[in-house]
């Protein structure tokens, strides 16, 4: 919201027609001399709206451009002053606004062009003399830089392709300096009109993995918000060749690669944000044909035969990034339905191949997980039943082609693919469950003697058994097999997942303690075998992530959650897990802390509903014993001792795909229950927690960001915001406090979010203009309406702090505003809190701006017992800020002060002025000596 000088015309009628366009830029002018810059551009545009004249429109276009100019926005400055000339090609001032947005925008040449022009319209105009003599000197500089550029570029690759300088430190120090170059956007030009992408593409074809790291990173320089360089690029390279260095057995050059391709498609993408503009005028660039050729490639990647896990991991990284809506308001899913027309095959294939069987696809621990996020996410993108429904077909079509004719193998695979879409897009998996013969399989193998069949069979049953419309078909067939499957099995693999499906199923009732599916203690003795399964170090991380999942939903339970907490070496081998490259574990981690901190949702039932329930004889859900505030608490403080802040920061700071959405949420919920306590915060603070929760206040589910948001308020409450969110980190804060602000969050929501902004206005002025940039304004200012007192309160609070910006005084001295009536009507109020915020921001904005001392005795004719009860009030802080509210009246208004002098404000500030010494009896003072000097009172007989 922008609000003009004082001097701002008054505001203009709203009667369509009532205002001519020269009056409307008459008053652009004004508002533009006065720094109201957007003002000013909407004045201007009214203008225009109205029909003016083709001279008329080349003025406002002109002008326009002079307003963004300002705002920084050269793009925009350039346009209109383009305008402007198009209307009167003599326009000196448009011709001369140009050429400073073009120098701006890096286009030297062209900014030449203009101010050469101008010089000839008006040759003793020194203003565009020194310009132009300003300019050339950078053109000068720029073709010296340049010429050297050259010389080093080639420089650089005559040494990293010269064979004999092999491992040498010469190589490793050209490489670098090419990284760096390729970071400035000079630089990458450079490099790239220098022949450089086809000598890179010589660095990567040596297959040595320095050299190939630093051709990747070069190119990510190179095609880095640049469209046209990336088209170049894609087109010298091959995309296929590129997208198959994804592949490559080297972990670091396959991650580099994949920076790389999602450098591309960004650009592709999203199209130049910063760019030679010749260059990309010279290339007609058709990047929907590029993305949909660079997708094709990675989903030709996913099953091709010889390329590594962690390359087939990175392409479903790629994919889950690329394809997807970023948001549901944008309607276009296009390309959603056209990566399942043309791949989802090839992602089912991922999802359900074996891991290192012969023959078969190699994958990594986290491949299905990755296929099953990668479903999940383009179900989710589909808009109609109709979309929907095309998706169960293809994979319906899928497993049938797997099941029926493929022999044992074949139903291994379909059985697979359904577990995939059970972790995944569960509605799919649902339907593919209810197959003809598909469940009476996964019994069949559960019973195998074949170690992995069994697996497969006792995976699946597990993901089936956490989907409502299967529970109770497994409850009544699959609990004896699961037991007979952990009791006679040998081999600890299949144990321990036939374990977790007993938890699963032991664990249906959730937390109510009135409904338990298996014997008194059972779930204990399941979480006991599943917490040493966890602590057995012997056992493979890939096994171990099961024992996890197992305490994930036996944690429902008070008891297991209580033995859990206590058990310091089972939490020292889960925090270890979920920091090792097990990255699948991390969701079943998170499920077990939130279970433990039992910060999920959960109301109390109204007493007289459970009265009704229990008459109709309906089932009455119980909350356990030890899931009363007092247990939570005391296994808060278990799970701070053992280090599990440290464990959540590095699973929120992990790239990989299974850190979805839903986990974030978790992970939020956990870090909101773990800084309740006010005592527990600095351990969270020393522990990283405060940098963790940023990332997930941004980005995730809505319920997620706000969680987080509300555990980065209750830290920038109780500590110093500066040493919480050192650096440049304090102003990502604001964002998520001032979404805290909004009318769907809770009221105590509401509370804390003005409360952190209070701390953090109070901080700096660039603090301040954050908050301002953010429109949390208005909304602070309809909570200082709020009925509730500490909502007022609160909001008061932060508005004072607010006023120390121009900006907020300005809103104070726009006319017809209740702002000022509103804080000398508080000033007056009973609570105490209120009154000294209202009246500090009184006494604030009476010294930053004396205009408003004579509008004091005009907002309330209450004003003056308001002012004589803060000089009376016995709270000295309330006394204070009283006398300097009157001492800024006295002085800024001969008037103001007769009123004040003629009232018992006098004999107040008579009695202040002779008391103890201090802050109160000097403002007191200086209110009487500026009634003498006015000669509206005398001094007495001894001179004082």
């Amino acid at each position: 919201m922008t609000v003009s000088d004082p001097r701002t015309p008054e505001p203009r009628p709203a009667v369509p027609g009532a205002i001519s366009a020269e009056q409307l830029r008459k008053e652009g002018n004004e508002l533009f001399k006065c720094g109201d810059y957007e003002g000013a551009l909407t004045a201007y545009t009214q203008a225009l709206d109205l029909g003016a004249t083709p001279q008329d429109q080349a003025v406002l276009h002109r002008n326009r451009a002079a307003c963004y100019l300002k705002l920084e926005e050269y793009e925009k400055a350039e346009t209109e002053a383009s305008k402007a000339i198009d209307k009167d090609g003599g326009d000196v001032k448009a011709l001369y606004r140009r050429s400073q947005a073009l120098e701006k925008l890096g286009r030297l040449d062209q900014a030449v062009l203009d101010l050469q022009r101008c010089v000839s319209l008006e040759p003793k105009n020194k203003v565009f003399q020194e310009a132009l003599r300003s300019i050339g000197g950078q053109i000068q500089e720029k073709v010296r830089y340049m010429s050297s550029t050259d010389a080093k570029v080639e420089q650089m690759f005559q040494i990293l392709l010269d064979p004999e300088e092999k491992g040498t430190e010469k190589k490793q120090k050209a490489s670098q300096n090419l990284v760096v170059l390729a970071r400035e956007d000079a630089g990458a030009e450079k490099i790239f009109r220098n022949n450089g992408v086809q000598l890179l593409q010589r660095l990567l074809d040596t297959r040595e993995t320095d050299l190939m790291l630093a051709a990747l990173r070069t190119l990510v320089g190179i095609c880095s918000d640049h469209q046209s360089r990336t088209v170049a690029t894609l087109s010298v390279l091959g995309t296929r060749r590129v997208v198959s260095i994804l592949g490559v057995e080297d972990h670091t050059v396959s991650l580099a690669a994949c920076h790389l391709l999602q450098v591309m498609f960004d650009a592709l993408k999203e199209g130049v944000k910063k760019g030679f503009r010749g260059k990309e005028g010279a290339i007609i660039v058709e990047p929907g044909r590029e993305l949909k050729v660079l997708i094709s490639n990675l989903l030709e990647l996913l099953t091709e035969v010889g390329i590594s896990g962690q390359g087939r991991d990175n392409a479903l990284t790629l994919l889950i990034k690329m394809v997807p809506r970023k948001s549901p308001k944008d309607p276009d899913n296009s390309l959603t339905l056209w990566v399942i027309d043309q791949g989802l095959k090839k992602i089912l294939q991922v999802g359900g191949s074996l891991q290192d069987p012969a023959g078969e696809l190699a994958v990594t621990a986290n491949s299905r997980m990755s296929a099953s996020i990668l479903l999940s996410k383009l179900f989710d993108d589909l808009k109609c039943d109709a979309e929907r429904e095309n998706f169960h077909r293809l994979c319906e079509s899928y497993i049938k082609s797997w099941f029926e004719g493929q022999g044992l193998a074949g139903k291994l695979r379909a059985i697979q693919t359904v577990s995939c879409l059970l972790q995944g897009p569960c509605d799919a998996g649902n339907r593919a469950l209810e197959l003809s013969g598909v469940m009476e399989s996964v019994i069949a193998l559960c019973a195998s003697e074949q170690e992995e069949e069994q697996l497969v069979a006792v995976e699946a049953l597990i993901h089936a058994a956490g989907k409502a419309k299967r529970a109770s078909f497994i409850t009544a067939n699959g609990v004896s097999l699961l037991k007979d499957l952990y009791k006679r099995s040998e081999k600890d693999s299949i144990r321990i997942r036939a374990l977790v499906g007993l938890c699963k199923l032991g664990s249906a009732g959730g937390t109510d303690f009135s409904m338990k599916q298996f014997a008194e203690g059972s779930t204990l003795k399941l979480a006991k075998q599943c917490r040493k399964w966890l602590c057995n170090e012997q056992i493979d991380a890939g096994t171990r992530r099961w024992a996890v999942e197992g305490l994930a939903y036996l944690t429902f339970d008070a008891d297991v959650k209580e033995e859990f907490v206590g058990d310091g070496a089972a939490l020292k081998a889960l925090f270890q897990l979920s920091k090792s490259e097990e990255r699948s574990v991390l969701f079943a981690v998170a499920s077990a802390l939130v279970n433990c901190t039992n910060s999920y949702d959960y109301e109390e039932p109204d007493p007289k509903m459970v009265e009704l329930a229990k008459y109709a004889k309906q089932h009455v859900p119980e909350q356990h014993p030890k899931d009363k505030p007092s247990f939570i608490r005391a296994r808060v403080k278990k799970l701070l001792a053992a280090g599990v802040v440290s464990a959540m920061t590095c699973m929120v700071k992990t790239e990989s795909p299974v850190l979805t959405n839903s986990c974030r949420e978790l992970l939020s919920r956990v870090f909101l229950a773990l800084v309740e306590e006010v005592e527990d915060r600095g351990v969270v603070v020393a522990q990283g927690g405060g940098k963790a929760l940023i990332p997930l206040a941004l980005e995730g589910t809505d319920v997620g960001q706000t969680k987080a948001a509300q555990a980065l308020a209750k830290l920038t409450i109780t500590s110093n915001p500066e040493m919480t969110f050192p650096g440049e980190r304090i102003y990502e804060v604001v964002r998520p406090l001032v979404s805290l602000l909004h009318l769907d969050c809770s009221g105590l929501q509401n509370f804390e979010a003005l409360m952190a902004l209070t701390n953090l206005a109070g901080i700096s002025e660039r603090l301040r203009q954050k908050i301002l940039k953010e429109k949390a304004v208005p909304m602070i200012e309809g909570y200082m309406f709020e009925e509730h007192e500490m909502l007022r309160r609160a909001a008061t609070e932060c508005m004072c702090n607010l006023a120390m910006s121009k900006e907020v005084q300005d809103l104070f001295e726009v006319q017809d505003s209740d702002r000022l009536k509103l804080l000398v009507l508080y000033s007056g109020e009973d609570d105490e809190l209120l009154r000294r915020a209202a009246a500090g921001g009184l006494a604030m904005l009476t010294s930053a701006r004396p205009s408003l001392c004579s509008r004091i005795p005009q907002v309330t004719t209450h004003w003056l017992e308001i002012v004589q009860a803060l000089l009376l009030s016995p709270n000295q802080e309330l006394q204070h800020r009283g006398a300097v509210v009157v001492l800024n009246m006295v002085e800024a208004s001969r008037e103001v002060a007769s009123t004040l002098m003629e009232s018992e404000v006098l004999e107040i500030l008579s009695v202040l002025a002779k008391g103890e010494a201090g802050p109160v009896a000097r403002a007191a003072a200086a209110c009487l000596a500026k009634a003498v000097e006015y000669g509206l009172i005398q001094p007495s007989q001894s001179g004082e």
